[in-house]
C-alpha cells in the first residue's frame, strides 16, 4: 500500500463528485492532476494495478476498474 499527499482545491456544493485537486505519492517524483472522484480513484488505482498487473477492461466505474466490488 502506497502512501499519498491528496490536494483538494475546489469542490462543487451541487455535486460533490466534482473536485479538482492533485495527488502525490510520497517518495515518488511529480504530481497527478485529477477534476473529478472517478479521476482520483484512478490515481490511488493506479499504482496496485500495475503491481498486480490487473487491468480490468469493459467496466465503466473506477472501482470496478481497481478490482474493488461494491
Amino acid at each position: 500500500m502506497g502512501s499519498y499527499i491528496v490536494r483538494v482545491y475546489r469542490q462543487d456544493k451541487g455535486n460533490p463528485r466534482k473536485l479538482v485537486g492533485v495527488v502525490e505519492e510520497v517518495g515518488v517524483k511529480g504530481k497527478r492532476a485529477f477534476t473529478n472522484i472517478d479521476d482520483l480513484w484512478e490515481i490511488l488505482c493506479e499504482r496496485k494495478r500495475r503491481a498486480e498487473g490487473n487491468h480490468t477492461s469493459g467496466k465503466n466505474n473506477a472501482a470496478a476498474r481497481c478490482g474493488i466490488d461494491h
